[in-house]
């Protein structure tokens, strides 16, 4: 838990030195490795945060990855909008002399036209001048934004006495034994002596201790398979999110359907939000509903709602009522997804890591493979290349069921000898994790 605070603490704060130092990237290269910088970070809070819910929360951890993800929707959608003030509608650098009659970017916009989206070259944007552009002003708000959640990453590892000079020898908050002691506490020496060792033996893990050899040894070919297909259903749902976020706007604007441009603009918003309100609602239901459930409604709605676009493909109405829709069925796969597969694996935590890495890498090699099949054989070819992705999603989660159907159950010997169970008796029914 210390490692993994420490690794919070310390890439929430580069997020905000990141975005501080890129409106001084005046070379293309400082600005890639800035950038490179702050994907590393994030991939980190990604990857830390969920691992470190499931392992605290096992089986509740459905409702605070819900949570968790709900935060994540509400801030890509949050973004956008503290940045949009500070965008300029003109050029950002006005050439020496012709102030007055610089290059106006919407009539740029206006005149791109949908068969030669790229081709800007008759148009002449002077590169040297006076820069008149204010968006320097949205990365350092955002970087202020963030600036309190390294401070309370901080407080935390303070307050648990985690922070290297602050070390202490007695641990300030309740752990899991001595709560359940507070409410029986005719059993202090029992319970004490029975969680000792489980808290020893997790004192020598570490953030990497899933990719040691040993946890590998003997486990069987379902026990590969769960982890892989689970992946793999992340792969393609995140991927949709990515490439349906990314070229929706350019699917709009194409032949057929040719909507407005601004007009157009508000799909990306619209997803978004939708994926917005499908993660707040997802935190109740996920109390009443099993996380395979959850997960079997998303991939199924997926499929249906890209065969109806694809069905009603030349209504301008239905891609929007799609669009939200596509929203509200991918919200909660990517938490319930982590929180069924934890729940096949006994919540080891190692699951998360190749379920994170899966999505993120289909979120990268999607939206490149789309952008190139669209610059090919046209803007339907986006419908075509989602209705593909949601049918492989179905396949790799029919697939998970089966391996774990297949999949081995824990014995009972084994399920008495978990920190768990030695922490809690069976009967006393007064403390549940």
């Amino acid at each position: 838990l210390a490692q993994s605070l420490l690794a919070l603490f310390a890439s929430s704060l580069a997020i905000s030195l990141v975005f501080a130092i890129i409106p001084l990237c005046h070379n293309v290269v400082v600005l890639a490795v800035v950038m490179a910088v702050a994907g590393l970070a994030m991939g980190c809070i990604d990857t830390i945060s969920n691992m470190q819910l499931v392992k605290i929360y096992q089986k509740d951890s459905a409702i605070f990855l819900q949570a968790l993800h709900f935060f994540v929707g509400f801030g890509a959608l949050l973004s956008p909008l503290i940045a949009d003030p500070f965008l300029s509608d003109t050029n950002c650098i006005l050439a020496n002399g012709t102030a007055n009659a610089s290059s106006n970017l919407p009539h740029i916009r206006k005149s791109l036209v949908p068969h030669h989206p790229g081709n800007l070259s008759h148009y002449d944007l002077p590169m040297k001048g006076m820069v008149v552009t204010r968006v320097s002003y949205a990365f350092w708000i955002m970087a202020l934004i963030n600036l309190p959640v390294p401070i309370a990453v901080f407080f935390l590892l303070y307050k648990e006495r985690m922070v290297p000079c602050f070390n202490g020898s007695s641990h300030p908050l309740l752990s899991a034994d001595e709560l359940a002691l507070e409410t029986r506490p005719g059993d202090k020496d029992e319970l004490s002596a029975a969680g000792q060792r489980p808290h020893t033996a997790a004192g020598h893990e570490d953030l990497f201790s899933c990719c040691q050899s040993k946890n590998f040894r003997g486990a069987s070919y379902t026990y590969f398979a769960v982890h892989i297909t689970g992946a793999l259903v992340l792969f393609m749902t995140d991927g949709i999110v990515g490439e349906y976020s990314g070229f929706v706007y350019s699917y709009a604007v194409e032949e057929p359907l040719a909507v407005v441009h601004k007009v157009a603009g508000y799909l990306p918003s619209l997803f978004w939000g939708f994926i917005t309100l499908g993660r707040l609602i997802s935190i109740p239901v996920s109390y009443r509903m099993k996380p395979a459930t959850m997960v079997f409604i998303n991939v199924v709605g997926v499929l249906i709602t890209f065969l109806l676009l694809l069905i009603f493909s030349s209504s301008v109405v239905f891609l929007f009522v799609g669009t939200a829709s596509l929203g509200l069925f991918l919200s909660s796969t990517f938490p319930s997804m982590l929180a069924y597969t934890e729940d096949i694996l006994q919540y080891k935590g190692c699951a998360t890591t190749v379920l994170v890495t899966g999505a993120g890498i289909g979120e990268m090699v999607l939206q490149l493979l789309v952008g190139s099949i669209i610059h090919d054989r046209g803007s339907y070819s986006f419908l075509v290349c989602g209705m593909i992705f949601g049918c492989l999603a179905f396949t790799f989660y029919a697939l998970l069921v089966f391996f774990h159907r297949m999949y081995p159950k824990p014995s009972p010997e084994l399920d008495e000898a978990s920190p768990d169970k030695a922490a809690v008796p069976e009967d006393t029914g007064q403390y549940q994790r």
